[in-house]
């Protein structure tokens, strides 16, 4: 009878496993975002010389994930260029100056998933590469830091697959603010030299922006489980 009774619990506790989630899991994918873009500096428009307007950016990359649950910690790498558009003012034909920012995003977000929703929240550290404007300047680099940490706040739903298992897909929407200037103190000097436009007044302080959408495609790659019933909790590849 007590024999019964166990091989009874073991199969009712392994039916039960099959429909949860793991304690513990892993997964990795590919994703892309693109959206407007800018180099926001509140004091473009001074002198009543440039106007202020947006982009638009694409970048790609990847992401693995560690997630206990609905919750979860990703690792994101995305490569791409940041870019902003001024427009001058009172010039024909009109002159539209960009600026195209070269990058290596790094991320730590942390994400809650829930009811085939997602919610998401962290930094982002920028390791930026070439830059270049529309006129093909060369020394631009002089002028910029080669670094930038920005906030990220994103939210989405889960369009393939469920929230955790072998594979899923989500869209979502995506919105960072850079915390610190991207322009060095070379770039906020003289008039002619500042950046991203030669702009009048007071030097101000520039931020990235970016807001759009991210897609992502994701596959699972294991997690701790247990396997038999009795058995201690091990890795378990999907």
């Amino acid at each position: 009878m007590k024999k019964l009774l166990l091989i009874s619990f073991c199969f009712m506790t392994a039916l039960a496993m099959q429909g949860q989630k793991l304690d513990f899991w892993l997964d990795a994918g590919v994703k892309v975002q693109t959206g407007f873009t800018t180099l926001y500096n509140a004091n473009t428009s001074q002198g009543n010389k440039w106007d202020f307007t947006t982009a638009t950016g694409t970048k790609y990359g990847g992401k693995f994930g560690f997630n206990w649950g609905n919750i979860g910690v990703t690792l994101d790498v995305l490569l791409g260029k940041h870019k902003a558009q001024f427009q001058e003012i009172d010039t024909s034909p009109q002159f539209v100056r960009e600026i195209s920012v070269s990058s290596t995003d790094l991320y730590l977000l942390f994400r809650s998933a829930r009811h085939k929703g997602y919610f998401e929240i962290g930094p982002k550290m920028s390791l930026i590469g070439d830059i270049r404007d529309n006129e093909d300047t060369r020394d631009l680099n002089d002028l910029y830091e080669t670094r930038n940490l920005a906030g990220v706040l994103g939210f989405g739903t889960y369009m393939l697959g469920p929230e955790g298992g072998r594979f899923s897909g989500i869209l979502g929407f995506r919105l960072e603010y850079g915390f610190q200037d991207i322009v060095n103190d070379a770039g906020r000097g003289t008039e002619v030299a500042r950046q991203p436009v030669a702009y009048e007044g007071e030097a101000e302080t520039t931020h990235p922006i970016f807001a759009g959408i991210v897609f992502e495609l994701n596959w699972g790659i294991g997690g701790v489980g247990q396997a038999r019933c009795g058995e201690r909790s091990k890795f378990v590849w999907f």
